[in-house]
C-alpha cells in the first residue's frame, strides 16, 4: 500500500508582483534578523535598493557577499562558513540558477531559511527543494536535496521583465516539459522527485502551466522584449517558476529531462541553457510517445513562435555524426534512468529514431510543410 502514498512539496511562501522587493522586508521578519545575501554583481545590484530599503524598514540586517559563479562544495563550505561567522539565521540567493542552488546548500549547512529572489525566469529552480552541485570543471558532481523546499521565494516582475528576453524564453522551454513529463509519470505510475505519487493538484497546476504558456507564452515574450509588465508576463513567470517547480516537483519527470543528460555530453550545446534543450526534448518526447497530432502540432508552433529550438541544428548538433548521437542516446538511456517513467517499453533505437523524426518534423515546419 505505500507505494501509493501522494506525496506534494512547495516553497513555504510565494510573493509575485511588480515591486515586490520593496516589501521582501516585511516576508523575511517572519524567518529570521540576520540575512546573508548572495549573488553575482547584477543580480545583487538589481534587487539592491528595495531590499535594503524594506529590510532596513524591518529591522533586519543583512551581509552581501559576491558568488563565485559555481554550485561547487568548495564554494558552499565558503558561504556556510560566512553565514555561521556572521550568525546568519536567513539565507538569500539574489540571482540566477547556481547562485540559487547554492543558496538552498548553504541554509541547510548553517541551518537558516532560505529565501530565493529569482532576477531571471529561466527555470523551475527557485521553488524546488534541490541543489545541481558542480564540479570545479562544471560537469555534475552531485544532486543535494535540502531538507525542505525554500521558506520564501519572491519574485519582482519588474526586475523580470528587465531581463533577458532569452531567459524567459528558456524559462518557458523548461516549463513546456512539466505537463507533458507529469502525465508520462502519472500514466506509468512512476513516484515523482518528493518520492511519492502525484496528487490531484500537482497534475492540475502542471497542466495550468502548459496552458498558460500556450495561450500567452508569445505575449509574455513580446512584453520583455519592451521591458512591459502585463496580465501576459505576470501568468508566464508564475508558469515558469511556481507551477513548473511544483509540477515536476510533485508531479513528476520522464524522458525530456532524461534525453539533457545525453545532449550534456555533447560540447556542441553547451552554449544553450538547460530551457532550450528542454523545448527540444520536450518535442521528442512528444514524437516517442505517439502524442495526438493536433497536441503536436500546436506544441511544434509554439516553439516555432517564441523561438525554442525545433532542430538539431538549433542546437549546433546536426553534424555530430550518428555514433555521438547514439552515445549521448545511451547516456540517457543507462538503467534506472528517469527516461524508463512511461507507460511502455524504451529502447535506445526508439529513441535515437524519435530523434531524428523530430528534427525533420522541425525542419519541415520551418519550411512551411505539414508536420502530421
Amino acid at each position: 500500500m505505500a507505494g501509493n502514498v501522494k506525496v506534494m512539496i512547495a516553497p513555504g511562501r510565494y510573493v509575485q508582483g511588480q515591486g515586490a522587493i520593496w516589501e521582501i522586508g516585511r516576508h523575511v521578519k517572519k524567518l529570521g534578523k540576520n540575512a546573508l545575501v548572495i549573488g553575482g554583481p547584477t543580480g545583487l545590484g538589481v534587487t539592491r535598493a528595495g531590499r535594503q530599503s524594506s529590510f532596513e524598514e524591518h529591522g533586519i540586517s543583512e551581509h552581501e557577499e559576491i558568488f563565485g559563479g559555481e554550485c561547487s562544495y568548495a564554494e558552499i563550505e565558503r558561504l556556510t562558513a560566512l553565514a555561521i561567522e556572521k550568525q546568519c539565521d536567513v539565507i538569500v540567493a539574489s540571482g540566477g540558477g547556481k547562485a540559487i542552488d547554492t543558496a538552498k546548500a548553504v541554509a541547510a549547512g548553517a541551518r537558516a531559511a532560505t529565501v530565493i529572489i529569482p532576477t531571471i525566469a529561466s527555470s523551475d529552480a527557485p521553488c524546488s527543494a534541490m541543489s545541481v552541485i558542480y564540479k570545479e570543471d562544471g560537469t555534475i558532481e552531485k544532486f543535494f536535496i535540502p531538507p525542505r523546499n525554500p521558506d520564501l521565494v519572491l519574485v519582482d516582475t519588474e526586475v523580470i521583465a528587465r531581463s533577458p528576453v532569452r531567459m524567459l524564453v528558456a524559462g518557458m522551454g523548461d516549463a513546456l516539459a512539466t505537463w507533458l513529463e507529469a502525465d508520462a509519470a502519472i500514466r506509468s505510475g512512476a513516484r515523482n522527485p518528493a518520492r511519492g505519487q502525484s496528487t490531484f493538484a500537482a497534475e492540475t497546476l502542471a497542466r495550468l502551466c502548459f496552458d498558460i504558456l500556450m495561450e500567452y507564452g508569445l505575449q509574455a515574450k513580446i512584453a520583455n522584449q519592451r521591458q512591459a509588465v502585463t496580465p501576459a508576463l505576470e501568468r508566464v513567470v508564475e508558469a515558469n517558476i511556481l507551477l513548473s517547480g511544483i509540477g515536476f516537483e510533485s508531479g513528476g519527470v520522464a524522458a525530456a529531462h532524461s534525453l539533457q543528460d545525453g545532449l550534456n555530453m555533447l560540447e556542441e550545446c553547451h552554449g544553450f541553457y538547460h530551457g532550450e534543450k528542454i523545448g527540444f526534448l520536450t518535442l521528442v518526447q512528444m514524437v516517442l510517445e505517439g502524442r495526438p497530432k493536433n497536441l503536436m502540432q500546436k506544441v511544434f508552433e509554439f516553439n516555432h513562435r517564441v523561438g525554442l529550438p525545433l532542430t538539431l541544428a538549433d542546437l549546433s548538433i546536426e553534424n555530430i555524426g550518428e555514433k555521438r548521437l547514439r552515445e549521448a542516446v545511451a547516456v540517457s538511456c543507462k538503467p534506472k534512468a528517469i527516461i524508463f517513467n512511461h507507460a511502455f517499453p524504451i529502447t535506445e533505437d526508439l529513441v535515437y529514431d524519435a530523434i531524428l523524426t523530430t528534427d525533420e518534423m522541425g525542419k519541415r515546419l520551418k519550411s512551411g510543410q505539414a508536420i502530421v
